[in-house]
């Protein structure tokens, strides 16, 4: 008998999901298990399977469209039955505005792109015609793409519905990507970006991703009662050690993974700042699990690495790797980017001497790193040198911690960054 196929919560604070890609095709039968579509949620691109072997009769939700959880995407049933009045657009969906016609586009320059800085992405929307007409619209549709050209194109801010596949079947590659980002962030066909001079201002759609972020970091601002400590600390021996770790290796470990480790073993000596606020209780975590704040085009997740007490410098760093990679194209499980008891936001590579973070729950505090600087500075002998040092600075809950118990956990921890080699006494 068909019945609607209904969108289920993928995540546990998924209050709606977009239909990116639909994996099945009308009429086609599918397995219990199979892919029927993906699915962007509010942290990550996932796979909606199917509970149970069926036909997809019809699609109500098409590419691009929403559904709230618990509402109809599809009609599915068995072959060749009337979907009846299940066909009908599921209530709350609104129909898709239709799309402009798809510009012409130009081959490929031979010449190879300029070296170029890339700007912040931001979330690729169709194009606004300016006022009286001329400017570009975007394509109606993206053109299929490996999953490095979609990462990449990302990265450096540009619209893949401009590119041109170069790829087997006309599939977008990374080559495409890095030859349309030569023209401009969000290229058009001609080089010009989607908005022209002089166009109106245009209302870009709140993602999934961005709504949770203004909505759990407003929580956390104005109910844990935010307090900071910073100290700076001279990195020169802990970037000795890492130049030294990494001599001959083939991948280098990165700066993070040291100072993952570094404050894992500062929470192991105070385990006070490993504790969360339940409201009629503070549960103290028995693992050491760090978030590490990753910068997404449409926002910040957090990839966690669970228990980083009991793992080395390389196991951090390789994990990590694994999953900055996967956030960046949106494949993190909730498993991997929820439940961290500590959290650390650098913006040192972005050239920021210090700031303040605010907390991520559910944890208590939150270290804001900055970059590492030479800076003058004064011996105990009186005399004049110079030194590399960065600002770091403690966010804490004051309801669980205390500021005397905040600037005892900072001590230790910069005196780890001064000298690495107490973190293993």
């Amino acid at each position: 008998m068909a019945e609607r196929l209904l969108m289920m919560a993928l995540s546990p604070t998924m209050a709606e999901g977009t239909i990116t890609k639909w994996k099945v095709a009308e009429g086609s039968a599918f397995k219990a298990g199979s892919v029927l579509c993906e699915v962007e949620t509010d942290k990550a691109s996932m796979d909606y399977e199917a509970s149970k072997d069926a036909v997809l009769l019809k699609i109500l939700v098409g590419e691009g469209g929403k559904a709230a959880v618990g509402m109809g995407i599809a009609v599915i049933g068995a072959a060749g039955e009337d979907p009846g009045p299940l066909s009908a657009a599921a209530p709350g969906v609104p129909a898709p505005p239709p799309l402009p016609a798809a510009p012409a586009l130009p081959k490929p320059s031979a010449a190879p792109p300029s070296p170029k800085a890339p700007e912040p992405a931001r979330e690729a929307v169709p194009a606004v015609e300016a006022p009286g007409g001329g400017g570009p619209s975007a394509p109606a549709s993206y053109p299929p793409s490996s999953p490095l050209a979609r990462s990449l194109a990302r990265e450096l801010g540009v619209d893949l519905r401009y590119a041109r596949g170069s790829g087997p079947g006309g599939r977008v590659v990374e080559r495409d990507v890095r030859e349309l980002a030569s023209r401009g962030p969000a290229a058009g066909p001609s080089g010009s970006r989607p908005l022209p001079a002089g166009a109106a201002d245009r209302r870009v759609p709140v993602s999934g991703k961005r709504a949770v972020i203004a909505r759990r970091l407003s929580e956390s601002f104005f109910t844990a009662p935010h307090f900071y400590l910073k100290r700076r600390a001279d990195v020169g021996s802990l970037l000795a050690l890492r130049e030294g770790a990494n001599a001959g290796r083939e991948k280098p470990i990165s700066l993070n993974a040291f100072l993952v480790k570094l404050c894992a073993e500062a929470i192991v000596r105070h385990p006070y700042m490993n504790s969360g606020w339940e409201g009629d209780a503070i549960t103290e975590r028995s693992s050491v699990d760090i978030g590490l704040a990753v910068a997404l085009p449409d926002g910040l997740i957090t990839p966690v690495v669970r228990d980083c007490a009991r793992k080395g410098v390389a196991a951090i760093d390789e994990e990590l790797s694994a999953l900055i990679a996967k956030a960046r194209d949106r494949g993190l499980a909730p498993s991997e980017y929820e439940g961290a008891g500590f959290t650390i936001s650098n913006l040192g590579s972005y050239g920021v001497e210090e700031f303040t973070a605010i907390i991520n729950p559910p944890g208590s505090a939150i270290l804001a790193v900055g970059a590492a600087l030479i800076e003058p500075w004064v011996r105990e002998d009186g005399s004049v040198g110079a030194r590399r040092a960065m600002a770091l600075t403690l966010g804490c809950d004051h309801r669980v911690i205390d500021g005397a118990a905040g600037a005892r956990f900072l001590a230790t921890l910069a005196s780890f960054v001064e000298d690495p080699g107490k973190a293993l006494l």
